[in-house]
């Protein structure tokens, strides 16, 4: 962070690489949602605008509302004799000195005494960062900034350190219907959860046609609708109330499955539900339909992380190609979605080579899944996980190695992938 840290020597160098995106990623991955705030920014020069302008449309700060002027300290003040201050004003300046602490006077002078301030400067100095720090101020940065710098401040402004820790969201959709999407997110969150020990929420939208109640041999007479169509009341209590136990460690927020009535969906509607959720696991994995609307993209577009889920054809390449560019897109600063290829090797099917399906995206998958309706199809029936029903089988191991990537436990190496060889797959289905 470009900040001076309290214990640091004066005149200590700003960081040159404070600006480069294609590191700042990764700082990205550890910042949390940004609370509902109103912020208000004014600038002088192009570059700290530019940054303050693409953090704004970052996902994590969806709740916030952010306002970017140019002007500097002296444009703050004349906006503000007329205007009420936001709950945080982000000023940049040249200044130092006597020249900074008359014009931070000056903005006293109109700012609410709720309001928060931080200063973006050029001059990177201990003494002053600490009489800064006295008066009132509640953060210095040293240009350039970088847009995780920003939203860390935020942060560290508005949520307690004793609030907890919002947990990650992993949301999976298919490119193509039955490609099992649904399937692969099951066996992916009975995995977090009881590899790791760790507490895991599933929420199954697909309201009508679920089937994740069905594959954890779950029937609750409540579940993800109550949820959502109470939306303005649900709480931690009423969540939990809703959640279905599956496992020590995995709760179900499950689909009715009905057609008792139409599921037509607000863009927001699902956010209340998978906010609250957040606040009591670490982990809370969505199994989204195979659709494409308002709220499908808000939930895309607001997950930590994106997995898609194809099968080895054509019409599969372009729709997860049209899905992974539309997600790059919505989500600039976050990495690639991940790709999982499923249904690999079905006999006499026609299929594209794993190569030439993956080149024109640019993705390497975290698995191949062989074609395995044996194994898949017996443990449908029974309402168990791959792993209950042959834990030792490669499919299962495929998803313990999934659920290490998805949750960080350990790296995802993007390497040259071998050639997919269908004959010897096919050669050992006979055997």
């Amino acid at each position: 962070m470009s900040s001076l840290a309290h214990d640091q020597n004066e005149n200590t160098s700003a960081n040159p690489q404070a600006g480069n995106l294609g590191g700042e990623i990764e700082q990205l991955e550890d910042i949390r949602p940004v609370p509902r705030v109103t912020i208000q920014a004014f600038c002088e020069t192009e570059s700290v605008s530019r940054t303050l302008e693409m953090t704004a449309q970052d996902r994590r700060m969806a709740k916030a509302h952010v306002k970017v002027h140019m002007g500097g300290i002296a444009a703050a003040v004349d906006f503000y004799s007329n205007a009420p201050t936001p709950n945080l004003i982000v000023v940049e300046t040249k200044n130092s000195g006597s020249e900074l602490i008359n014009e931070l006077g000056l903005l006293s002078d109109v700012c609410d005494s709720e309001t928060k301030v931080v200063i973006i400067g050029v001059l990177n100095d201990i003494v002053m960062y600490r009489d800064l720090i006295s008066k009132g101020i509640s953060e210095y940065l040293v240009a350039p900034v970088s847009m995780a710098d920003f939203m860390a401040v935020i942060t560290n402004i508005y949520v307690s350190p004793e609030s907890a820790v919002l947990g990650r969201t992993i949301a999976f959709i298919g490119a193509k219907g039955g490609n099992g999407s649904s399937t692969i997110c099951h066996n992916i969150a009975w995995a977090v959860s009881s590899t790791y020990q760790t507490d895991v929420v599933l929420a199954d939208t697909d309201l009508a046609f679920g089937t994740a109640n069905i594959n954890l041999d779950q029937d609750p007479a409540q579940g993800i609708a109550e949820a959502v169509f109470s939306a303005d009341r649900v709480d931690e209590i009423l969540l939990d109330r809703l959640l279905s136990k599956c496992a020590e460690h995995l709760r179900l927020l499950a689909a009715p499955s009905t057609l008792d009535r139409a599921y037509d969906f607000d863009k927001k509607a699902f956010s209340q539900v998978i906010d609250v959720a957040q606040r009591g696991v670490p982990y809370v994995i969505i199994d989204l339909p195979q659709q494409w609307n308002s709220w499908t993209m808000d939930i895309l577009t607001g997950a930590d992380e994106v997995v898609i889920t194809a099968c080895p054809d054509l019409t599969n390449l372009r729709n997860t190609k049209n899905l992974v560019d539309k997600l790059i897109e919505l989500r600039p600063n976050d990495a690639k979605p991940k790709l999982i290829l499923n249904q690999v090797g079905v006999p006499k099917r026609p299929e594209i080579n794993v190569n030439d399906f993956i080149a024109p995206l640019d993705l390497q998958p975290l698995a191949i899944i062989p074609f395995e309706p044996a194994l898949f199809g017996t443990a449908a029936n029974n309402g168990q996980m791959i792993s209950e029903a042959d834990h030792k089988h490669a499919v299962s191991d495929s998803f313990d190695k999934i659920a290490q990537i998805l949750t960080g436990k350990a790296e995802f190496k993007q390497e040259k992938s071998r050639s997919f060889d269908i004959r010897a797959l096919l050669k050992r289905k006979k055997s």
